[in-house]
């Protein structure tokens, strides 16, 4: 018999946006929550991500907007790029969910919503949005409550470079911080940081709780209708990467710490079945440093080469697929990391990335570290990052032409409307001309592992033999992903954890 230290109706393991999108569902409609984190903050991967999106189709904010998509469009849409990567009831289940949860979430006040025009990534798909479906939190003023300010993990700028903490939350602070506001309103709700997920408890078949540790401690907590795993990916877990085939590093990922797939394990122990376990949400990395490859976007000049001095992709596509590029050419035998930007003067040494998520230190660290690099000439730069330079020359000649005649006959670079999300109006074609010239450092980077048990329409976690397991469910990269192996639009991720977590306590309290 299990001693159990806690009982409570539902108990959520994860404090991303499907933990809290899971605990405040089970509050809401009556039930006990306990809510485990492992780390010393909340908020997981979605707290470091600056929209804190979801990707909702015909959601009542983009209507109010004067949007006029439907959701018989947007399946078109996710179903050309998702393929049979995901089983398309799921596809479907995550396409039409995402409305009617924003109505359940905005009848709430703590929980509101902005729309944030942001192009779905394939744009030449049937129905693809170039103002996309997407909307964002609304920023959160900390004012007079800075106990929730310090409890959400992020910014990256505070946990990489010891940067003060915003008084304002946005992005994904800002979706875990109204949730958790939102939470104080019910009386019965538990929240545990430094908490981690030890196993899942089966009796007779059936989930019935799970052990927990804490300090060394374990103890167990009775979970009456069921256990929701939302404790993201494994992306952190340089060993599970390395048995399921990830690409890429564990320091790379843009995961916190914790993300070491032990609700993955636990899963497993219980009978689950697993899919995708090979894929992440990619996307290059800017080096800094640290040694670490971080998540960048919103180029604004600049065009990337192999060891070879060649392009190879097209530098303006979505991250994803941008990722993909490089994994593909990698798996293949045709590049080695790390790769570089090369760019000329017009703004300076500093790489023209808008977004380099994790802030930048002082320059002279990247140049003192090898990452950043300078010439007057592409010759004496193409020396200095150990590339031909006859081939780095010719690289840029060709695309300075291409910058002329405004296309891009290697890689479409502006064939798309993300391609031009972030130019100001202006071509993406930047010719590189303005010496002297020079190259940063990139590696391949990831925003999480989002292989995972596989479920059901309702988040129940499946075994083997395609039967739910009784009492458990899983969301968000603890859950393989309704999308497959693309990455349809921003928000995907985040809305795709906070419907599955929501849908699942939704079903949980039935039983």
């Amino acid at each position: 018999m299990v001693d159990w230290a806690e009982e409570c109706d539902v108990l959520v393991v994860g404090s991303g946006a499907g933990g809290c999108s899971g605990a405040y569902t089970a509050a809401r409609e009556g039930l006990s929550v306990t809510l485990v984190e492992a780390s010393e903050y909340f908020g997981g991967t979605t707290a470091y991500s600056g929209g804190g999106g979801v990707w909702f189709p015909t959601n009542a904010v983009l209507q109010r907007a004067g949007d006029d998509d439907t959701i018989e469009d947007a399946l078109t849409y996710f179903h050309a790029v998702v393929g049979d990567h995901a089983p398309r009831e799921l596809q479907e289940a995550y396409v039409r969910g995402g409305a009617p949860l924003i109505d359940y979430l905005e009848s709430d006040e703590d929980l509101e919503f902005m729309i944030y025009p942001w192009p779905d990534y394939f744009g030449k798909a049937p129905k693809a949005r170039a103002q996309g479906r997407h909307i964002i939190p609304a920023p959160l003023p900390i004012g007079d409550d800075p106990e929730l300010n310090e409890s959400i993990r992020g910014p990256l700028g505070r946990e990489r470079n010891g940067d003060p903490l915003p008084d304002t939350l946005i992005g994904g602070r800002a979706l875990v911080g109204r949730f958790l506001r939102a939470l104080r309103k019910y009386p019965d709700v538990q929240l545990h940081r430094n908490t981690a997920l030890e196993e899942i408890v089966v009796e007779d078949g059936v989930v019935v709780g799970a052990i927990v540790s804490n300090g060394g401690e374990r103890r167990a907590i009775r979970a009456r209708k069921g256990v929701v795993l939302a404790a993201g990916g494994f992306d952190r877990n340089e060993e599970m990467r390395s048995k399921y085939g990830v690409p890429g590093a564990a320091r790379d990922s843009m995961g916190p710490w914790s993300n070491l797939g032990k609700a993955h394990e636990a899963g497993i122990a219980v009978g689950a079945d697993v899919d995708l376990m090979g894929e992440a949400w990619w996307s290059p990395g800017l080096t800094h440093p640290d040694g670490r490859s971080a998540f960048a976007l919103c180029f604004t000049g600049g065009i990337f080469v192999d060891q070879d001095g060649k392009r190879f992709t097209n530098e303006y596509a979505p991250y994803d697929r941008l990722g993909r590029d490089v994994i593909a050419r990698m798996e293949a035998g045709e590049m080695t990391l790390p790769f570089w930007m090369i760019y000329d003067d017009r703004g300076g040494i500093v790489p023209p990335v808008g977004a380099t998520n994790v802030p930048l230190v002082e320059t002279e660290k990247y140049v003192e570290a090898g990452l950043w690099k300078s010439a007057d000439t592409l010759a004496g730069l193409a020396e200095q990052i150990g590339v031909p330079a006859e081939a780095l020359e010719a690289t840029v000649a060709r695309f300075n032409e291409f910058a002329v005649q405004g296309v891009d006959e290697d890689f479409n670079r502006g064939g798309e409307p993300y391609d031009v999300a972030f130019t100001g109006g202006g071509s993406p074609l930047v010719p590189i001309e303005q010496g002297p010239f020079h190259a940063a450092q990139f590696g391949l980077s990831d925003l999480g592992t989002k292989g995972g048990l596989r479920t059901d329409t309702a988040g129940r976690v499946l075994d083997t033999a395609g039967a739910p397991i009784a009492g458990l469910y899983a969301a968000g990269n603890t859950m393989a992903a309704a999308s497959g192996t693309v990455y349809p639009g921003g928000g995907n991720p985040i809305g795709a954890s906070a419907l599955f977590a929501h849908l699942a306590v939704m079903d949980a309290a039935t039983r």
